[in-house]
């Protein structure tokens, strides 16, 4: 299983975390964006570099992953392909997209787009907390412990 990791609008914190598991369980860490980043030196951690361009990295992750694998990604139709394609997909706040939610989500998500297509104001998401760091370690954490990493 290796991860990849959407990591254009990928908070710091959310890939440090993702650096210390890749060398604690010596698992691939894939981290892809169109801008370049700073990775820590490891055999675990890789950064691919992709073109400017809507989608592109998104694009990348989807078709690289392999079944099984786990995608890191605030994107909600990114985390759609993720699923239909057999992988699982995390959400930097740590909840899991799933089979049984992604569908809820997608139809949200276009909602709140057709608002703000209207001119209505919908607000943005709340910063990034301790407690949703903590919350994605440990989902992180519970899901590589189930032997799916």
């Amino acid at each position: 299983m290796q991860i990849w990791v959407d990591a254009d609008a990928c908070p710091k914190p959310i890939k440090e975390i993702l650096f210390r598991v890749a060398e604690r369980r010596e698992l691939p860490v894939i981290l892809v964006a169109n801008q370049p980043l700073r990775t820590p030196p490891s055999r675990f951690i890789s950064f691919v570099q992709v073109a400017a361009g809507f989608d592109v990295a998104d694009n990348h992750i989807v078709q690289k992953l392999e079944q099984g694998d786990l995608g890191i990604t605030a994107d909600i139709p990114l985390a759609a392909e993720v699923i239909e394609k057999g992988g699982h997909a995390l959400n930097p706040r740590g909840d899991f997209y799933t089979k049984e939610n992604i569908g809820e989500r997608l139809a949200m998500r276009d909602f709140f787009t057709q608002l703000r297509d209207g001119g209505v104001e919908t607000g943005g998401a709340a910063a990034m907390s301790q407690a949703d760091r903590q919350n994605f370690a440990n989902q992180l954490d519970r899901f590589l412990q189930k032997g799916c990493g």
